[in-house]
């Protein structure tokens, strides 16, 4: 098998983990917060393990360390409420309100890296807001707080990416990604005792499943699925890794579906607004391509 088609399949079975998370999400019992500390610990343990990780240290500076660990908690605020979507909600609906990811990019990528505003980016963010306006006018009263929680997650995401590309070649991948996980969990330790005692919460150890689906989570769809697209991205262009990307709400939805049998509580018209919102996803890298063809 030529690296090409190789580097195809991990991207596909990257995302196909990616996409997988939300599943795991609804599956697991414990809390948001509480999943959210527990996937950050095992996944940064995960990470020592690579060599990048224990020669990055020697390589990189103080200063270094400090901005990705401070980024590691907008990391571990984003997964907090794209869980916590999940929760109030279903992982559908978390899955498809990050899809407006793309208009808070638009606007954030010239707002912290001074870049000239990508008027074609602004566009397609705008055109997905009646597709969010057809979901959100399409669900049950119930599940509204988990799509505005799945919003402020896009938000997030979109803010750490926007970061993260900011300052990635400060270090090494592996070792940016083992900071954050260390700098998420070290904010969300230090909001145990406000969890605790301010929302009249208890930290509960997992249940010998959830600690299987947690392994899960941490291990295979965190640490794994991302050294795959990592490896895949030395024979593929971002442009053909983005693409691939954009399956990730279809191969979650499509596990939704088969796992956690969603489609009986979200009505057609909500499919309606998937449909839409996914259409213009796959739309943007296409036309991105068109209007800048030296991107690689």
């Amino acid at each position: 098998m030529d690296q090409r088609r190789k580097a195809y399949i991990e991207t596909h079975v990257a995302v196909l983990l990616f996409g997988f998370t939300a599943i795991l999400g609804k599956l697991i019992s414990i809390a948001a917060f509480q999943l959210v500390w527990w996937r950050v610990l095992f996944t940064a343990f995960s990470l020592i393990a690579f060599n990048a990780v224990r020669k990055g240290f020697k390589r990189s500076n103080e200063n270094s360390y400090l901005k990705f660990l401070l980024i590691g908690i907008i990391v571990g605020l984003h997964w907090v409420c794209f869980y916590g979507s999940i929760k109030y909600a279903n992982a559908s609906i978390a899955l498809v309100t990050f899809a407006t990811i793309t208009l808070f990019t638009a606007f954030l990528n010239p707002l912290i890296l001074r870049s000239k505003i990508n008027m074609l980016d602004v566009a397609i963010g705008i055109l997905i807001i009646p597709g969010m306006a057809l979901i959100v006018n399409n669900i049950d009263i119930s599940l509204v707080t988990g799509f505005w929680l799945g919003i402020l997650s896009a938000f997030l995401a979109s803010l750490f990416t926007v970061y993260n590309k900011k300052y990635i070649k400060e270090a090494d991948p592996i070792l940016i990604t083992f900071l954050e996980m260390s700098g998420a969990w070290i904010f969300l330790s230090l909001c145990l005792p406000f969890y605790i005692f301010g929302m009249e919460k208890t930290m509960n150890i997992p249940s010998w499943l959830d600690l299987g689906y947690l392994l899960i989570l941490a291990l295979m769809c965190t640490t794994l699925a991302y050294v795959l697209s990592l490896k895949a991205l030395k024979y593929i262009s971002t442009f053909e890794s983005n693409l691939i990307y954009n399956l990730e709400p279809i191969y979650g939805i499509a596990l939704a579906i088969l796992i956690l049998n969603e489609h009986k509580e979200l009505s057609l018209n909500f499919y309606l607004g998937v449909a839409l919102i996914l259409s213009l996803v796959f739309i943007h890298p296409i036309l991105t391509k068109k209007y800048t063809p030296n991107e690689t």
